[in-house]
């Protein structure tokens, strides 16, 4: 597999990198032969996927692990993971790190929520003291082996305690240490500006449609001054509207027949699955006649 280029050096470009989110392998492969500058493995969409629970904390490192590799094995394109608040105290955090550099990842995100966390966009969440962060982001960045791989810091003040507090936070999480800031669910684009313009690192925009931050076009988050944008939810959104109507027409007509369904083709699904390998190398070592 072709080595994937470096997101440290992508962002030098100094353009707005986009980064669809990704939560199985389906969508992996998918979004990985498109040409994107990365891609962001969803905390939300992997751990509906993987156990169709919310994303509240529920699913354990091992389990985020397994499909932090299972991803980046698999793909080429530089993969961002959602690592929640680090699942638990520095020990863990510093486990945490190792595994996600070890497996493969480009950068982990680390945010400053009460465990258990709560999806970003929803209401109810709380956030640990920013001293408490402060030493998580300080042992991850010493329990990486290179500095390629990138440390995201997010605080999710933003919506509990106010715009002035999630920017005091993101100061001092970049005297920590973090490469890369997110300040979660700004509310105006107004706001979006005033985040880039406090800091000289990069900045993340987290774009959920539907949630409480705007989602303006790429050349707007550019003049707003943003390096990185996440769509982690329009894949599982899209998928989860196309399965509501593809089933419903089962439903309804027991048969997907003469219904005019939006369908990748089968010959198509197999490729992006791979057969194409598994056929050669059958071909190839097939018995010959006797």
């Amino acid at each position: 597999m072709p080595s994937r280029p470096s997101l440290k050096s992508l962002l030098r470009r100094g353009e707005v990198l986009i980064a669809p989110g990704v939560f199985d392998m389906i969508s992996a492969r998918i979004a990985d032969r498109m040409g994107f500058a990365a891609l962001y493995m969803t905390g939300y969409g992997t751990v509906a996927s993987h156990l169709g629970l919310p994303d509240a904390g529920l699913a354990s490192y091992g389990e985020m692990l397994a499909r932090v590799q299972t991803i980046a094995a698999g793909t080429t394109t530089p993969v961002i993971a959602d690592a929640d608040t680090g699942f638990g105290g520095l020990l863990n955090v510093a486990r945490t790190v190792r595994g996600y550099e070890a497996a493969g990842v480009a950068a982990i995100q680390i945010e400053d929520q009460v465990f258990p966390k709560k999806c970003g966009h929803t209401p109810g969440r709380r956030v640990v003291p920013a001293a408490d962060m402060v030493r998580k982001l300080r042992v991850a960045c010493e329990s990486r082996s290179s500095a390629d791989f990138l440390i995201i810091a997010r605080t999710d003040a933003r919506t509990a305690l106010g715009l002035d507090e999630a920017l005091r936070r993101a100061e001092a999480y970049a005297r920590a240490g973090a490469d890369i800031l997110f300040v979660e669910s700004p509310e105006s684009e107004a706001e979006m500006a005033a985040i880039c313009a406090r800091f000289d690192l990069p900045c993340l925009a987290n774009m959920v449609e539907g949630g409480r931050t705007p989602v303006p076009t790429r050349a707007r988050l550019a003049e707003l001054g943003y390096q990185l944008a996440i769509f982690p939810a329009t894949g599982f959104l899209a998928a989860a509207q196309a399965l509501q109507g593809a089933y419903g027409v089962l439903r309804e007509r027991g048969s997907s027949a003469g219904a005019g369904l939006a369908l990748l083709p089968f010959d198509a699904m197999n490729r992006l699955m791979g057969f194409d390998a598994v056929w050669a190398f059958e071909r190839a070592h097939a018995e010959e006649p006797g």
